[in-house]
């Protein structure tokens, strides 16, 4: 595993800044990346955090604090870029190559026998970041700031900064403040990854030579994440593959999010509550149905739903196990982790651990906690998080 201390003080990559991070920003980042782990989300994992009396000035003075990442590797897709851009020296193109060469020695050995080496990295690193990304969209999780910078090439989730999960659902959500265009909101973040990949892509014109094969080999990425995505909401739903009623899965899983989206209801509690749906009485589904606004609507789709578990046989106990065991009961939302970072501001870390031991087993009751699992405060609308949060 290679490790990183984050926020531990200038080094060549600053680029002029302090080199340090805040508290807030760290303790996201020690809960998130470990919470993600728990939610079995690819990720760079957090060893430690250690606060500081130093200070950091981002949009007011802050402490600040250290956190110590560990992954198998911190390679990014703009590592490739940096020397791609200045492939035009022989130093610099041998960079390159020795880079995609080590990266395959160390990651990927297994494509060492191929023809084209570089062109089987492309396409596995494609196909890594096709999954990740239904991994996110299914969890309802934001990353706030997908620059290519940002984007492993081992597919990891990484740098979490402005990050979020989805509350009320809104495909359009945005959880980066200073994202004003909405460049990364949840329902643009696959497209933006294909637009990452392309970049990568581009920089591995001077190792691959042919732009038929660099494109070639990102084309199987649309069909993995089409495919992961629509497994994940399958199972989301306790829908099996594999019967002649699965073949209108898509459907039934788009018109649930059309209704989600218009009325408004909160992403995980819904997914959690889905468990409990009982096919064959529907007066049984009172507390699934309250969180829509329009019920008929709601009425209509759970009509269907009904009859697609009728048609695999589906029996309602071992449905709720599966889809129980996939979403979570307990995610870090904004508030949470919010009330965490002001205690610890305080010198009390105490909330920070009581929230990264309930963040191991997100998928269990836990009824002692049951409150942190509860719909957000109205005074959460009004968070905003940004690049140093």
């Amino acid at each position: 595993m290679e490790v990183q201390l984050k926020g531990a003080g200038e080094t060549p990559c600053s680029r002029g800044g302090d080199g340090r991070a805040v508290l807030r920003s760290s303790i996201r980042e020690y809960l998130r990346s470990e919470a993600m782990h728990a939610l079995s989300v690819t990720t760079t994992r957090a060893l430690d955090i250690v606060g500081s009396a130093l200070p950091g000035r981002r949009e007011t003075l802050e402490t600040a604090a250290v956190v110590t990442r560990v992954a198998p590797s911190f390679l990014r897709f703009d590592h490739f870029e940096h020397f791609a851009h200045f492939a035009h020296t022989a130093e610099n193109q041998a960079a390159l190559k020795a880079l995609a060469d080590a990266s395959i020695a160390r990651y990927f050995p297994a494509l060492q026998s191929g023809r084209s080496p570089d062109t089987a990295l492309l396409q596995e690193v494609a196909s890594r970041t096709a999954r990740l990304m239904a991994q996110w969209q299914s969890l309802g999780f934001c990353h706030g700031v997908m620059n290519t910078d940002n984007m492993s090439l081992l597919g990891l989730t990484s740098d979490y900064g402005p990050f979020g999960f989805l509350d009320a659902f809104d495909p359009g959500h945005i959880c980066n403040h200073s994202d004003h265009e909405g460049r990364y909101a949840w329902a643009r973040q696959p497209n933006v990854a294909f637009w990452n990949l392309h970049a990568l892509a581009q920089a591995f014109m001077p190792l691959i030579g042919d732009s038929h094969a660099a494109l070639a080999a990102l084309e199987p990425c649309k069909a993995a994440y089409a495919q992961a995505m629509l497994a994940a909401w399958r199972a989301k739903l306790g829908l099996r593959d594999g019967v002649p009623a699965a073949s209108g899965d898509q459907a039934l899983i788009d018109e649930l999010l059309c209704r989600m989206a218009a009325d408004g209801t909160d992403f995980s509690i819904c997914f959690r509550r889905m468990a409990g749906f009982d096919s064959r009485s529907g007066a049984a589904n009172t507390a699934l149905r309250d969180l829509f606004i329009d019920r008929a609507a709601f009425d209509a789709w759970a009509g269907l739903y009904t009859a697609r578990l009728q048609a695999e046989h589906s029996i309602d106990t071992e449905r709720a196990l599966r889809m129980n065991a996939v979403n979570p009961k307990y995610v870090l939302r904004n508030h949470l982790a919010e009330a965490a970072v002001e205690r610890a501001r305080e010198g009390d870390f105490q909330e920070v651990q009581r929230l990264q031991q309930l963040l191991q087993r997100p998928f269990d009751e836990q009824p002692e906690h049951a409150a942190q699992a509860g719909f957000p405060p109205a005074w959460a609308q009004q968070l905003e998080i940004s690049c140093s949060s």
